[in-house]
């Protein structure tokens, strides 16, 4: 698909001139308020609003774009004001992030399988079979380093590779855009999605006004709200999800040449998400649910492993895209970019200390190596200031990149000095270049060094302003929601329901069902019905009518999730008296297949069998519900199961694993216990003595049984 391109003009769809807001229909509280080129909403003072200004009192004219050299350039160092309220937003968290606090880590490798030398000097895209180490980062974005595992909410998926040239810092997401398109617009959309400030509340949820608020008035954030939305949001494992580096990056090779590149992270053992109910059952079974399934994983030497692959186009192929690239609300759909797998990551080592490393270890998108470069995308530009800034507070000063888990594999040396926590003791007394007085002194080398893209600018003038390239917000939206599975729209449209039935201000909820109107119809009316909304409420005008999009099946996890037990953990239920026959049938059959098993009885002791031997538990009925695990089996003996159907644990344990899809097993002893529990009978609930109709089952989840269970939108 891509091959080599000379120093060029920047990007693709540079339409945009001039500079500032212009008229035109409002998608906010008003249509008279003004909007600039790319569609976005240009509040302004007036009456009781005063003057946006800046900590020196200058009055602020765009708060929502940062200053570009052109309107589809780089951004410029010299933005003051951008610098003034990026610096502040990273200060006001320490020490603790102020977002992606809550993180799970590990180390491992990468391993190229597939040469890039074609497209980029970089000798970890170059040198294949190499294994160059890695620290991985997992992680929520809006709740604190104490909040749950498992909320709704997008996962940071964040690779610190220690190359042999220096560090590589590849920080993304598990979901391939985000909620805006300029870093200028960072702080308020965390702000929003954060506690609100005169409450203290909710934690780690975006179920709230002040989220919803900024995301009907900010229409860009519409593909990033379906993905939200999605089942992406409430992962199964950190091990079913899969890794986007997000922006457009550029390779370039020993001459130059560029090639643009995207980055994505597929998981072995395929996606897997929960249920919403589940998830929520979660947050009160195992607070530390991923953090304990990751750590427990590598224990038992299952390292999980994702493919790494990557998107390579050229500048004329972006040029022909329906859409613009440096957008970081759009996609490239594979059918247009097919995904290229070229290596694999592996974690292997749990850290040996989570503060040391977890919690200390630094990421920032500007580390970066030799044969690789950034685009002008506008998000990317901020954020290579905003994370060395943030690392500065939390981690105390300058000098952050000495502690183990930041620091580079490879030799490194310069002349910065002193500061706080110095950890080197430098030799000599030259700290300065040019010089002439040490012969040992570190000195700039032009062949090996890193260069810059010669990037020619686009035409268009300084100032704060999108390019008219970045006003289609409803495209890809309608594209993402279409591909969908009929349960995966289902979940969506209900999580929408569930999230703006917790929003307070009507005018909030009607706005955004009028987003809906231009991704889909159908989801709008589903939304309002489930809302209890008499009418629909007007679309807002759209600066660019939304498009039909080819198919983009990639989007989807329901029809790409493997059928497998790998990496997935059987619970099985005993008491006393339980068929040890078929308890060892079981569990043989459930291990061939790749899975965990873990045994729940009543006491932690376990229970004696028919055999008359004790078999342990691995969990206490009480304490291990079925929501931890991806398909139960219940053996009990006649008098057990007349006894546990009146045991609300042991009702709750079958009740929920039928109202979360998951098979189950069982043998004649259960039935009490599943009757109790309304446990009814589809092709997931099998006989005890079927081993391989259970493992079969125990695969998938049985979606055919969710209308039966619950209202969806």
């Amino acid at each position: 698909m891509a091959s080599k391109t000379p120093a060029t003009r920047s990007t693709s769809k540079k339409k945009a001139a001039g500079t500032g807001a212009t008229k035109k229909g409002g998608t906010a509280a008003s249509s008279t308020e003004p909007r600039g080129q790319g569609d976005e909403l240009q509040q302004q003072a007036g009456g009781e609003r005063p003057r946006l200004t800046t900590n020196q009192g200058l009055v602020i004219a765009d708060n929502q774009n940062s200053l570009k050299s052109t309107p589809s350039g780089p951004t410029l160092l010299e933005d003051f004001i951008l610098r003034e309220k990026i610096t502040h937003f990273d200060h006001e968290r320490i020490p603790e992030r102020i977002v992606h606090a809550r993180g799970s880590g590990a180390h491992g490798y990468f391993e190229l399988k597939k040469s890039l030398a074609r497209y980029t000097r970089a000798k970890l895209f170059t040198e294949v079979g190499k294994r160059t180490p890695v620290f991985t980062r997992f992680s929520t974005v809006a709740g604190g380093a104490g909040s749950v595992d498992t909320p709704r909410d997008v996962r940071g998926f964040a690779v610190k590779f220690y190359t042999g040239e220096g560090n590589f810092d590849l920080v993304g997401n598990n979901i391939p855009v985000f909620f805006i398109q300029d870093a200028m617009k960072f702080p308020d959309v965390v702000h929003s999605v954060k506690m609100e400030p005169d409450r203290a509340f909710p934690q780690a949820a975006s179920a709230h006004d002040t989220f919803w608020d900024f995301i009907t008035l900010t229409p860009e954030s519409m593909h990033m709200i379906m993905w939200a939305m999605s089942d992406r949001t409430i992962p199964r494992s950190l091990r079913t999800i899969e890794g986007f580096g997000v922006h457009s990056f550029r390779l370039l090779d020993e001459a130059g040449a560029s090639t643009f590149v995207k980055f994505h992270w597929r998981p072995k053992l395929g996606l897997q998400s929960t249920v919403w109910d589940e998830a929520l059952k979660l947050q009160a079974a195992d607070n530390d649910f991923h953090r304990r399934d990751l750590f427990e994983a590598i224990q038992a030497g299952d390292f999980p492993e994702w493919e790494f692959g990557v998107q390579l186009f050229t500048e004329a192929e972006a040029e022909a895209f329906p859409f613009d690239h440096l957008d970081p609300t759009k996609i490239i759909p594979e059918a247009l970019v097919p995904v290229q797998i070229v290596g694999r990551m592996v974690l292997d080592r749990w850290p040996d200390n989570f503060f040391a490393e977890t919690e200390q270890v630094a990421f920032c998108p500007a580390n970066i190596v030799p044969g690789i470069d950034f685009s002008n995308d506008p998000l990317l530009q901020g954020r290579l200031l905003s994370y060395l800034d943030t690392q500065l507070i939390r981690l105390g000063g300058p000098n952050f990149n000495q502690i183990p888990v930041n620091q580079p594999k490879c030799p490194f040396a310069n002349h910065q000095r002193d500061g706080h926590m110095q950890m080197q003791v430098h030799k000599g007394r030259v700290n300065y270049e040019p010089s002439s007085l040490q012969a040992d002194s570190p000195r700039a080398d032009a062949q090996a060094g890193f260069r810059s893209h010669a990037t020619m600018p686009d035409d268009g003038a300084k100032g704060r302003v999108r390019p008219e390239s970045f006003a289609d917000h409803y495209s890809q939206a309608r594209m993402f929601f279409r591909n969908l599975e009929a349960a995966e729209q289902a979940h969506l449209a209900s999580s929408l329901v569930f999230e703006l039935s917790k929003v307070e201000t009507p005018r909030v909820r009607e706005r955004m069902v009028g987003h809906l109107l231009h991704i889909d119809e159908s989801l709008a009316q589903r939304v309002a019905d489930g809302l209890g909304l008499d009418t629909l409420p007007p679309a807002p005008p759209a600066a660019v009518p939304p498009q039909d999009m080819p198919p983009a099946p990639e989007v989807r996890i329901i029809g790409r999730m493997r059928e497998t037990l790998e990496g997935r953990c059987v619970g099985i239920l005993i008491d006393e008296g339980s068929d040890a026959a078929a308890l060892k049938a079981l569990r043989k059959a459930a291990e061939a297949a790749g899975a965990t098993v873990k045994i729940v009885a009543p006491k932690l002791g376990g229970a004696v069998l028919s055999d008359g031997k004790k078999q342990p538990a691995d969990g206490q009925l009480a304490g291990t519900p079925s929501v931890v695990f991806d398909a139960v089996a219940i053996l009990l003996g006649e008098a057990a199961g007349k006894k546990l159907a009146k045991e609300s644990a042991a009702v709750d344990f079958v009740a929920f694993a039928w109202a979360h899809l998951k098979a189950i097993a069982h043998d004649a002893g259960a039935a009490p216990l599943l009757k109790a529990g309304n446990v009814g009978k589809d092709a997931g609930i099998v006989d005890a003595a079927d081993a391989r109709g259970f493992i079969a089952a125990a695969k998938t989840r049985q979606w055919g049984r969710e209308p039966k269970l619950r209202t969806l939108a």
